[in-house]
C-alpha cells in the first residue's frame, strides 16, 4: 500500500465511533494529516474524457454483457436493453493484440484493483464510526448520481429518453440492485472486509440455483463440480471466522440472492429490437433510480443522520466530521469508478476473461484488507477462503466448457 497514490493508515485515529465498537479487532482512525488528495495523474484510465464512460456495471458481472431483454406484455411496447456486443472465447479486440495493447489492458486491471481495495478500506472505516449502512449507501449512489449527471450535462455521453414501459422494466431490476448494495454494506458494517467477500465468493452457486428453478436450465457436471469447493470454502471460512455474527453473515448471503436473482430474471423478458437502451445508460438509469429509492429508506430505518445540526453533535461526541465527509466521498467516487472500469475492461476482453479476473479481484481484495486491517486469520480460515475461491475460478472456467455433442 505505501506505493500507492494515497496514505493510508489502520491504526490512524481521529474520530471515535458515534456507538459502541462491538469488533474491537478495528482500531479507529487517527492522523487527519495523513490523508493525502487523490492523485489522479496516476490513474490515466480515470481522466474525465468520453472513453472514461463508455463502461457499466460491474455489479452485474460478466453477465450484462448478454443482451436482457423487458417485456410489458404486449408485442408492440416490448422492446430491448441490449448491451454492447462483447468478443467471444476467440478472441479479445484488435487494440488488446500488441504489446501497447496488452500494457493498457493490464494498466486497467490495475486500475480496477487498486479503486476496489480503496473503496473497501474507506467504506469499512467509515462504517465502523458511522453505523448507518442505509445512509452510506445512499451517499455513496448519490456521488454515482452526480457523476452521471455531470456526464450527460457536459455530453460526454447521450442521455437517453426514456419510454413508460422501459422505465417499468428498469424499475424492479434498481429495487434489488438497491438491496443488494445496501445488504453488502450491512455485512460489511458488522464483520471484517476479507469475510464479507469470502461470503459474496456463494455467488456462483445462486446462479445455478436460480436459473433451475426460474429458467429451467440445468447445469453441466463441471459446474456442479465447480460448486463444491466454493460452498464447502465458505463453510469452512464461516465456522472458523472470529469476527463471525449472524447479520453479517445473514446479510451478505442476502445479497448474494439478490444479486443473482436480478442476473437471472434479466434473461426472462421479451424484447423488440427497435426500441434500444445500451447498457451504459442502463446503469446509470438504475444508478439513478437507487438513489431516489435509498434517500427515503434510509429517513425511515435510520432517521436524518447527515443534517449540519447532527453531524455538529456528533462532532461535539469526539466524530472528525470532516474527515468523514473525505473519505465517505472518496468511498462514493471509489464505488461508482470501479464499476465504471469494470465495464471498461468488459469492451476489451471476453466474458471468461472478465470473470476469472473478477475472481483475482476478490483474492486482492481479501488479501489488502487482512494486510491492512491486520486482520487475524487461522490457517484453517485461510485454506477454506482459498478453496471457495479456487472453486470460483473453476466455475469461470467451467462456464465456458461446451458437451460433446452425443455420437450418432
Amino acid at each position: 500500500m505505501q506505493s500507492t497514490a494515497l496514505a493510508l493508515s489502520p491504526t490512524i485515529s481521529f474520530f471515535k465511533p458515534l456507538n459502541k465498537n462491538t469488533n474491537p479487532r478495528y482500531s479507529p482512525l487517527s492522523n487527519p494529516s495523513s490523508l493525502k488528495p487523490l492523485d489522479l495523474s496516476s490513474i490515466h484510465g480515470l481522466s474525465c474524457q468520453k472513453a472514461c464512460y463508455l463502461s457499466s456495471w460491474s455489479s452485474f458481472n460478466a453477465r450484462i454483457s448478454e443482451s436482457f431483454v423487458v417485456s410489458n406484455g404486449r408485442n408492440d411496447d416490448s422492446f430491448k436493453v441490449r448491451a454492447a456486443s462483447v468478443p467471444g472465447n476467440k478472441g479479445e479486440t484488435k487494440d488488446s493484440s500488441g504489446l501497447s495493447g496488452t500494457l493498457q489492458l493490464g494498466a486497467m486491471f490495475a486500475i480496477w484493483y487498486l479503486l476496489n481495495i480503496y473503496f473497501n478500506i474507506y467504506n469499512k472505516q467509515v462504517l465502523k464510526v458511522y453505523t448507518f449502512p442505509a445512509t452510506v449507501t445512499a451517499f455513496q449512489v448519490g456521488c454515482g448520481t452526480l457523476m452521471i449527471l455531470i456526464m450527460w450535462a457536459s455530453n460526454l455521453y447521450h442521455r437517453p429518453k426514456l419510454t413508460r414501459s422501459q422505465l417499468a422494466a428498469i424499475i424492479p431490476l434498481a429495487v434489488i440492485h438497491t438491496l443488494g448494495n445496501l445488504l453488502t454494506n450491512v455485512s460489511l458494517g458488522q464483520v471484517n472486509v476479507s469475510f464479507t467477500h469470502t461470503i459474496k465468493a456463494m455467488e456462483p452457486f445462486f446462479t445455478v440455483l436460480f436459473s433451475v428453478l426460474l429458467l429451467g436450465e440445468w447445469p453441466t457436471l463441471w459446474i456442479l463440480s465447480s460448486l463444491i469447493p466454493v460452498v464447502g470454502g465458505v463453510a469452512l471460512a464461516s465456522f472458523t471466522e472470529v469476527s463471525f455474527n449472524w447479520i453479517g453473515f445473514s446479510s451478505a448471503m442476502a445479497s448474494n440472492v439478490t444479486n443473482q436473482s436480478r442476473n437471472v430474471l434479466s434473461k426472462k423478458f421479451m424484447v423488440r429490437k427497435e426500441d434500444t437502451l445500451d447498457n451504459i445508460n442502463l446503469f446509470s438509469v438504475i444508478t439513478i433510480i437507487s438513489f431516489i429509492l435509498l434517500v427515503p429508506t434510509a429517513i425511515l430505518l435510520e432517521g436524518v443522520k447527515f443534517t449540519p445540526s447532527y453531524l455538529q453533535s456528533a462532532a461535539n461526541q469526539g466524530l472528525n466530521v470532516k474527515e468523514l465527509c473525505i473519505r465517505s466521498l472518496l468511498a462514493g467516487f471509489c464505488f461508482h469508478s470501479y464499476q465504471q472500469v469494470s465495464y471498461m475492461i468488459l469492451q476489451m476482453v471476453s466474458p471468461v476473461t472478465h470473470s476469472v479476473g473478477n475472481c483475482v479481484k476478490r483474492v486482492v481484495v481479501i488479501v489488502s484488507s487482512v494486510i491492512f486491517f491486520q486482520t487475524p486469520v487461522s490457517p484453517i480460515n485461510s485454506l477454506g477462503t482459498a478453496v471457495a475461491l479456487t472453486g470460483v475460478f473453476l466455475y469461470s472456467k467451467s462456464k465456458r466448457m461446451k458437451p460433446k455433442p452425443k455420437a450418432a
